[in-house]
């Protein structure tokens, strides 16, 4: 009977500790005001890209020359654009070409990153080779590596997918790797070697999940910069050709018209400023709530800057 009554404690132990782990964790959650902030901002970008095409009454394509150019009214909410054009279709649409350009780069950077990263931490053959390579592709300033790569690719949604993927991933190879080498070196990792484990098994089953928080995080970071620097391509006249809609390409007939059309620059430039900051708010949040550390480190900064 005592047997069952200590068996009994015990699990009721364990129910009341993970549920003041959940407490906490949402606590934390809650609480980070940079979190809730990219959340809220993320999910309406989201839903705009989701939802927004249903709701809208115009066609992005549909262009009447007698409304060029027409102020925000209660018939078109944010105006028309030089073709007349309504331009609220046309930020909606954009923002589900951005939101998936970027959304791809981000989970294709994150693989091809994690395993290049993971690789070179682990095989000191192929570190100094992987690691050169994306030494000299980080040497290079994103924007004009992206340009030369659609020059040679061809302007369209698929490419610009490939060149920003390419241009990133040796920014999360790199701090993939710098996660990796620390993991590494832990007793538990040297156990796993002794035991007789397999390579393959202590890199995928042991190393990689805990180098996935660095790697969350720096998607984030990702997504926003594949955004702002998807609608550089497009205002550049590099990457998704008009006339489909992209906040660039719509930036970039602004520029023509700016004096008589402010709302054709003004608005999808807001769009670009809300996405950039909310993805940013959300990883930083992200790296506050996964990083215990960055966060105490981040406060004595704060106290020694005052």
């Amino acid at each position: 009977m005592e047997g069952v009554g200590s068996t009994l404690t015990l699990s009721a132990a364990r129910k009341k500790l993970k549920k003041e782990q959940q407490q906490l964790l949402k606590k934390r959650f809650t609480t980070n005001v940079s979190m809730m902030i990219g959340i809220i901002v993320f999910s309406f970008l989201v839903l705009l890209a989701l939802v927004g095409p249903f709701i809208v009454g115009y066609s992005p394509y549909e262009m009447v020359v007698s409304n060029r150019l027409q102020l925000p009214s209660s018939e078109h909410l944010l105006g028309t654009d030089n073709f007349g054009r309504d331009l609220l279709s046309r930020i909606v649409y954009g923002a589900r070409a951005s939101i998936g350009v970027g959304f791809s780069i981000a989970i294709i950077t994150s693989v091809v990153g994690l395993t290049i990263g993971l690789f070179a931490s682990m095989y000191k053959a192929l570190d100094h080779i992987l690691m050169r390579i994306c030494d000299g592709l980080m040497a290079i300033p994103a924007i004009l590596l992206a340009i030369a790569l659609m020059a040679a690719l061809g302007p369209n949604v698929r490419n610009v997918i490939i060149a920003l993927s390419f241009v990133f991933t040796p920014y999360v190879a790199r701090i993939v790797r710098s996660a990796a080498l620390v993991v590494r070196e832990q007793t538990y990792i040297e156990a796993m070697k002794a035991q007789g484990a397999s390579q393959a098994r202590i890199i995928w089953l042991h190393v990689a999940p805990n180098v996935l928080s660095p790697l969350i995080v720096q998607a984030t970071f990702i997504f926003a910069d594949s955004i702002i620097t998807e609608a550089a391509l497009s205002f550049l006249g590099a990457g998704i050709p008009a006339p489909a809609p992209s906040w660039g390409n719509i930036l970039y007939d602004g520029k023509l018209v700016i004096f008589n059309g402010w709302w054709m620059t003004v608005f999808p430039g807001l769009m670009i400023i809300l996405s950039v900051i909310g993805l940013n708010s959300l990883g930083d949040g992200l790296r506050d709530i996964m990083d215990p550390h960055y966060k105490k480190v981040k406060k004595k900064r704060a106290k020694v800057a005052r």
